[in-house]
């Protein structure tokens, strides 16, 4: 199972950015999905999450700014960020609950996106 986050890249303050993730692989099952991000210097932290079943969870520094969504029939998730602030500049990661067989959750990372907000 592999996770290809995709869509980083610079922006002014104040724009937008759509990130994308894709799970490919032999996959029985994909649960909950989410983003984190990890800002030079700081700790990686949570950005938001979303369930299979669509239940959503933000960071309070990202509520109203971000929507995270998937399309389980494409095993993709998308994180729509509007409003960017230079705060948000970090690298972005993609992580997925998997499951191969059934019974057989595990947790995946993917490789990372950076987004750049400049002032």
């Amino acid at each position: 199972v592999q996770l290809q986050a995709s869509g980083g890249g610079l922006v002014q303050a104040g724009g937008s950015l759509r990130l994308s993730c894709a799970a490919s692989g032999t996959i029985f099952g994909i649960y909950t999905m989410g983003w984190y991000r990890r800002a030079p210097g700081k700790q990686r932290e949570l950005v938001a999450t979303v369930s299979r079943g669509g239940t959503t969870h933000y960071a309070d520094s990202v509520k109203g700014r971000f929507t995270i969504s998937r399309d389980n029939a494409k095993n993709t998730m998308y994180l729509q960020m509007n409003t960017l602030k230079p705060e948000d500049t970090a690298v972005y990661y993609c992580n997925a609950d998997i499951s191969q067989s059934p019974f057989s959750e595990q947790n995946y990372w993917g490789q990372g996106t950076q987004v750049t907000v400049s002032s």
